[in-house]
């Protein structure tokens, strides 16, 4: 005997919600949630990304602050250092900011003057003592 479309279509609609049941829930980050292993996410993301991340000079480091962005506000670090370039020359002082989403590094980039200027700096040895060449020259 052949089941009517109406009974089948209840089938599937029940079907339906009981997936919508068991459907787990995404928990909620807090953005700003303190970077509290921010050295070293930026310690990571430098020597991925530098073109010779090795016997970088004068490395400073700012503890993260928020700072506004757009209508919300985020954790924020400076980071000042000379690294080299892919020919081993140093390129010269540069400031980076790094900006944090749920407590984990989101972009590292050039910062400027306004977003840098005030930030207590204050040494950073794990970059200047970081070695990733076969021989550190």
């Amino acid at each position: 005997m052949r089941q009517p479309a109406a009974t089948w279509f209840m089938i599937a609609i029940g079907a339906a919600a009981l997936a919508a049941c068991s459907t787990p829930t995404v928990p909620q980050i807090d953005p700003n949630l303190y970077p509290a292993d921010f050295k070293k996410e930026i310690l990571n993301t430098l020597t991925r990304t530098l073109g010779y991340p090795t016997k970088v000079r004068d490395a400073f480091i700012a503890d993260p602050v928020l700072v506004p962005i757009e209508k919300d506000q985020r954790y924020a670090a400076c980071v000042r250092y000379n690294a080299r370039d892919t020919d081993t020359h140093y390129m010269g002082s540069a400031d980076h900011i790094a900006y944090f989403l749920g407590g984990h590094l989101n972009q590292l980039v050039p910062a400027t003057k306004e977003q840098c200027g005030k930030a207590a700096y204050r040494p950073f040895p794990e970059l200047e003592k970081a070695c990733f060449a076969e021989k550190c020259v």
